[in-house]
């Protein structure tokens, strides 16, 4: 498989959030904000390349009957290891982020991509894929982010020393686009966006 392939599935065809709509409890909570947002789309891109590495390279030695228990065990260990770097290195990300640092082990695409992928390929394919939907993972959490922050706060980067007010202080905040029923609704809009998009590009590339 060309790694224009991988990417262009894992950011697009085969989007995790926007397309296959899993590991959606973590999506719709921590993406409150955009730092937020980003901090766990590092922590998923590092779990699942990480995990994905190590599939690859044990998916001989696995045998194939306790394979989902081995799997599990290997997510759960780069996780546990996210999570101690944050609370070592990024006290403040790590308290916002909370319970959903460790919810990164049942997150369904990281399991998914062992099981359909690493566990057939090799290495660096394999790491490739992980990075691949990772950044498709990213790119819904961080755009969802933007657009819920921006107009349920009026701020972008809010928590760092970068915060910017992006309509001035004399605008009143939309309150709702921060809590959940506001992230169901941004989701649901670019989920139907994202799909429309898709659909008119595989209608060009046919014609």
């Amino acid at each position: 498989m060309k790694l224009t392939e991988i990417f262009k599935n894992g950011i697009l065809k085969d989007n995790p959030v926007l397309v296959q709509l899993v590991g959606l409890c973590s999506v719709l909570a921590v993406t409150n904000t955009v730092l937020n947002a980003a901090s766990m789309a590092l922590a998923v891109i590092a779990v699942l390349v990480c995990s994905n590495v190590v599939v690859s390279l044990l998916r001989k030695v696995i045998p194939k009957k306790i394979r989902i228990p081995a799997f599990i065990v290997i997510i759960a260990t780069f996780v546990t290891i996210v999570e101690m770097l944050m609370k070592a290195f990024a006290q403040p990300i790590y308290q916002s982020l909370g319970i959903f640092i460790p919810l990164i082990v049942v997150n369904c695409v990281i399991l998914a991509r062992a099981e359909s992928f690493a566990y057939k390929n090799k290495v660096f394919i394999s790491a490739m894929d992980g990075l691949a939907m990772g950044l498709g993972y990213g790119v819904a959490v961080i755009l969802l982010a933007f657009i819920r922050e921006t107009i349920g706060a009026g701020t972008l980067f809010a928590g760092t020393d970068f915060v910017i007010n992006v309509f001035g202080k004399g605008y009143q905040p939309i309150a709702m686009f921060v809590g959940p029923s506001g992230a169901f609704i941004v989701l649901g809009i670019l989920v139907a966006v994202f799909k429309n998009i898709i659909k008119k590009s595989e209608e060009k590339a046919i014609n």
